[in-house]
């Protein structure tokens, strides 16, 4: 898995390509998060257009992910998930806990208006 990562506006950009699977890459993720969170960034996006491959560990580091921004009171949105992160989030019903948007303009708009 590749990870990128930004600030722009107060919101953390985060895009991911490959397969979204344990390794160490999602520990990585997981503390790219924390110290964007500790400079009091509470926005994020996460772009799943680019992920072939979810398994139950990505689906956990998403949810991680999403826990610890709604905590501080801030949020987290999905975008444009490619077929098979969708598959996995409808199958186990977390398509209706995360907030998805088709592209990064609309995730932005979703996020300035939640907070």
């Amino acid at each position: 898995m590749k990870t990128e990562s930004t600030v722009r506006n107060g919101i953390l950009s985060i895009t991911l390509t490959g397969d979204l699977i344990g390794s160490p890459d999602t520990q990585q993720l997981l503390q790219t998060a924390n110290d964007h969170l500790g400079e009091s960034v509470m926005l994020c996006t996460v772009d799943l257009s680019g992920v072939r491959y979810i398994n139950s560990t990505g689906i956990g580091m998403l949810v991680s992910l999403l826990t610890k921004f709604r905590s501080r009171g801030g949020e987290l949105v999905l975008i444009n998930p490619a077929d098979h992160p969708r598959k996995m989030l409808a199958l186990t019903k977390l398509n209706a806990i995360f907030t998805i948007a088709e592209n990064e303009s609309a995730a932005a708009d979703l996020l300035k208006a939640s907070s």
